[in-house]
């Protein structure tokens, strides 16, 4: 699993080198049930390490996005490289969740 840690109401999530398919659903249960069983208000997924990712890593995001859209949350996407910053951009997905250079 990857790096997980609460801070306050906001659970940090430490992305690995490659965001695919065969990290998505790990996190996508670690991510749930965290949510589910602690006061989280913020999910931010830090990319500092990751260097690639698909599109089941953007439906991931998408997905813990409707998630904390329910809760009356939010998503935000920290430390991105500009080849994942593109990826997203392309994605479209700033228009749900906020991309940020540095999380607050």
């Amino acid at each position: 699993m990857e790096r997980m840690e609460v801070r306050g109401s906001r659970l940090v999530v430490s992305l690995p080198s490659e965001l695919d398919h065969h990290y998505t659903e790990e996190i996508r249960t670690e991510v749930d049930r965290r949510v589910s069983s602690q006061p989280i208000d913020e999910v931010e997924f830090d990319f500092t390490r990751t260097v690639f990712m698909d599109s089941a890593g953007i439906g991931m995001l998408i997905g813990r996005y409707k998630v904390m859209k329910a809760l009356n949350g939010r998503i935000l996407l920290s430390h991105m490289n500009g080849q994942i910053r593109r990826i997203l951009s392309l994605s479209g997905i700033q228009r749900y969740i906020q991309l940020e250079e540095e999380a607050v």
